[in-house]
């Protein structure tokens, strides 16, 4: 079984950091994709970023390029979201999710962490 685990979120002012991090345990994928999505209040789940883990070609959403940064350590099993010059607008429960066949279907997502961002 996949575990995955997030941490990282917190409150924060607009314009600052955070940086998320998602530590993978389990089963192990040579192909797979990881991603991150949010969440935020009525709102439908959105997708944020995502990085092949073989290659690490990075994918993100138009409302997040050039502020967010996704990146991974094999040797840890961790994925990163750097998240710069935070918006109130990016305020959601952040969820790490691994997409094990590369094929588009996110199989195992982890527990979420919040972040809120103040105006």
């Amino acid at each position: 079984q996949v575990r995955l685990v997030e941490s990282g979120g917190g409150l924060v002012q607009a314009g600052g950091s955070l940086r998320l991090s998602c530590a993978a345990s389990g089963r192990t994928f040579s192909h797979y994709v990881a991603g991150w999505f949010r969440q935020a209040p009525g709102k439908e789940r959105q997708f944020v970023a995502a990085i092949t883990w073989s290659a690490g070609n990075p994918y993100y959403a138009d409302s997040v390029k050039g502020r967010f940064t996704i990146s991974r350590d094999n040797a840890r099993n961790t994925v990163y979201l750097q998240m710069n010059s935070l918006k109130p607008e990016d305020t959601a429960v952040y969820y790490c999710a691994l997409d094990p066949d590369a094929d588009g279907g996110y199989d195992y997502w982890g527990q979420g962490t919040q972040v809120t961002v103040s105006s």
